[in-house]
């Protein structure tokens, strides 16, 4: 089994990363071999319109334009698993994670009749982190955020998404203006709350790796 797990936030090392780096650990705990990357390190844009991959003399389910996120794609499509985390910002994955939505979904969606080319099977762990807490996201988020994860369904694998919510933004709150947070409920949540996210991460990464 092949894992892919992508990064679709700025920051390397604090929560969508966590989570990630647990979810990478479960689908190795179940012998998957993984590979990581980080979008931000990564120059590329979204879809172009050249409309190559609907030629009719190109082979279907390619993405043929050239950047640092073609060879991703060419992963993706290649594996058995993604597992891919963003943080959420206005009620929004990242822009680098629609950006790679719409090279991944489009180069193997149908113009003729909406289908997929893609015969293959890939398996998806979507992972939100967010500053929101959880009934924001169940009652203003769930839904709107339902619509992107449909495109995934173009890969024809199990889609399972999780949300890490009330998440600390910063160490020391008292540096920023950030009057509208406590630090203490924030990190109080933080260790009540986030090593659940981990383990649930893991878990995951491992159902949907084996």
């Amino acid at each position: 089994m092949k894992t892919v797990v992508v990064n679709a936030s700025p920051r390397k090392k604090w929560n969508t990363s966590e989570i990630l780096q647990s979810a990478q650990k479960g689908a190795e705990s179940v012998g998957a071999e993984t590979e990581y990357f980080n979008l931000y390190d990564m120059v590329y844009t979204g879809c172009r319109s050249c409309l190559v991959c609907k030629l009719k003399d190109k082979t279907k389910g390619k993405c043929y334009w050239r950047d640092d996120l073609t060879p991703l794609i060419e992963k993706i499509l290649d594996a058995d698993c993604l597992l891919i985390g963003s943080p959420i910002y206005f009620g929004h994955p990242t822009s680098e994670f629609m950006a790679l939505i719409e090279r991944l979904i489009f180069c193997i969606m149908s113009y003729d009749d909406g289908s997929s080319y893609y015969a293959g099977k890939v398996n998806v762990g979507i992972f939100y982190t967010m500053n929101a807490p959880l009934e924001f996201y169940e009652n203003s988020m769930k839904d709107s955020l339902a619509t992107t994860e449909y495109l995934f369904s173009f890969l024809n694998g199990k889609i399972v998404s999780y949300p890490v919510c009330d998440t600390m933004q910063v160490s020391d709150y008292s540096k920023y203006n950030m009057n509208g947070f406590s630090q203490e409920a924030k990190e109080r949540q933080w260790i009540m709350q986030f090593p659940n996210d981990l383990e649930k991460a893991f878990e995951i990464g491992a159902e949907l790796s084996k």
